[in-house]
């Protein structure tokens, strides 16, 4: 399949792009490389390739949830902007 001037112009004009003569010809040709590309993949036999999700291993790496010792109230709060003796001081969003 092959794009012509015309379908790269539609293409442009659905996509809200202002494309001058020269870019219409420009991408009219590169277009036709990615499509010719697209095509010469189809020619491939893939029949007893299992479909994928992703084209590497994806796999989630957690620590272990271990309990620890809870941080100290002066460490949590000494970077607070503003506080008291025992807490974070924030502006009322409830009117």
């Amino acid at each position: 399949m092959s794009l012509t001037i015309d379908d790269v112009a539609k293409v442009a004009l659905l996509a809200r792009l202002r494309v001058s003569p020269d870019e219409l010809q420009m991408f009219t040709g590169q277009l036709n490389s990615i499509m010719d590309y697209v095509a010469q993949l189809q020619q491939l036999e893939t029949t007893d390739v299992e479909p994928l999700s992703h084209g590497i291993e994806v796999r989630n790496v957690f620590r272990d949830d271990v309990r620890g010792d809870p941080l100290p109230r002066e460490a949590a709060l000494l970077n607070a902007p503003k506080r008291n003796q025992e807490s974070f001081l924030v502006p009322a969003v409830l009117e």
